[in-house]
């Protein structure tokens, strides 16, 4: 097997999750897990029947806690660098639906402080202005204004600002240092900014002054930040928060590795126009199709390796049956990859054309839902 890399600044390689969940110590999600969610859902989000997210820490107990009547809240986040593409999408929609099946609370975090301090040649307004723009992303997703907060970590610093500090002196730099790789030639943000990912978890315990569970999906390269704070948040008094994993969304030109908006041709942005989804998609996306329409009528394709299938089943096909179908045509010929990546191409459209519409809508809730000081 290929080496992997899976930090919170970098996916390489083909990702082996089996040894993800041994490295960082998580658990596989079983059918137990699945059965529980169930009971409380009536049904299992198609991210969850495909494995999409599939591993977690302390989910279980988190259920425990929902069966008390101690309902708990939902958390995620991103670090605006640029453009939202349709892989930051993936754990926001399942943040939607448990919003939705679990009638709980929902808080987003945008780290501009994070990307000022990691990404070379961002200004700080430049990350927060792309910080603005992003929630519109999240926000055209149809979450409960009600019951949503976003946090932008330059504009909500004095609600945030007061707890991180008491999560950074529970955290030594050494430890910063081997848990990212660090080095003594990086700024001090660099060192300091894993006290501020860490608040949200313990927001809504502050703001009802009794300790309130706290979900969050996230990709597993954002794990490290918590590995590294969940042992700080007993010792501030609080519950470590539950998490969720998913799996990496891949970049139009292969399976391995993670999208990346650094890429403009190897990503699919919610902005982007039907035309430049139908380039990016017909010139970029990796087929697992034989080389000729003779070869793969007789041998047939690999949806495992094809771009177009993993997009599908990832986000935009939610319906198992038609999945199958198009799983089974492509695998025994019958669909070639021209037709694949078309039928992509209208779904990711079909779904874009309202987006962009709900995107402009959302900057009218934008400043209702927003924690500012």
């Amino acid at each position: 097997m290929a080496d992997f890399t899976v930090t919170p600044y970098e996916v390489k390689g083909a990702v082996d999750y089996d040894k993800l969940i041994r490295q960082f110590g998580t658990t596989a999600i079983d059918r137990a897990l699945l059965d529980r969610i169930q009971k409380h859902t009536g049904e299992l989000h198609f991210m969850l029947r495909r494995g999409v997210f599939f591993s977690h820490r302390d989910f279980n107990w988190l259920l425990d806690e929902y069966e008390k009547k101690n309902p708990f809240y939902i958390y995620t986040g991103r670090g605006p660098s640029g453009k939202v593409h349709i892989g930051h999408l993936v754990p926001w929609m399942f943040c939607k639906w448990l919003q939705d099946k679990f009638d709980v609370h929902f808080m987003f975090q945008m780290s501009d402080d994070e990307k000022f301090f990691f990404k070379e040649g961002l200004d700080i307004k430049e990350a927060t202005d792309l910080a603005y723009e992003n929630v519109l992303d999240m926000l055209a997703l149809g979450f409960d204004p009600k019951k949503t907060k976003v946090l932008i970590d330059t504009v909500s610093s004095g609600t945030m600002y007061k707890h991180a500090v008491r999560f950074a002196k529970k955290i030594t730099a050494s430890t910063v240092k081997a848990s990212f790789g660090l080095k003594d030639s990086d700024n001090i943000g660099k060192y300091f900014y894993t006290s501020m990912q860490a608040v949200p978890a313990i927001l809504e315990s502050v703001w009802q002054k009794k300790n309130v569970p706290c979900l969050i999906p996230l990709g597993f390269d954002q794990d490290p930040h918590f590995r590294l704070a969940r042992d700080v948040y007993p010792k501030l008094g609080y519950y470590k928060p539950a998490i969720i994993h998913s799996r990496f969304v891949p970049p139009l030109e292969g399976v391995s590795g993670k999208m990346s908006s650094s890429n403009k041709d190897n990503a699919i942005f919610t902005t982007d126009t039907p035309e430049e989804v139908a380039r990016k998609v017909k010139k970029y996306a990796f087929s697992g199709g034989k080389d000729t329409i003779e070869e793969h009528r007789k041998l047939g394709g690999n949806p495992d390796i094809d771009v177009s299938f993993q997009y599908l089943a990832m986000a935009f096909e939610p319906d198992d049956r038609k999945l199958a179908s198009i799983r089974d045509d492509y695998k025994s010929g019958k669909l070639l990859s021209g037709e694949l990546k078309q039928i992509l191409i209208e779904k990711i459209n079909a779904f874009l054309k309202e987006h962009q519409r709900k995107r402009e809508e959302a900057r009218k809730i934008l400043d209702s839902v927003l924690v500012k000081d």
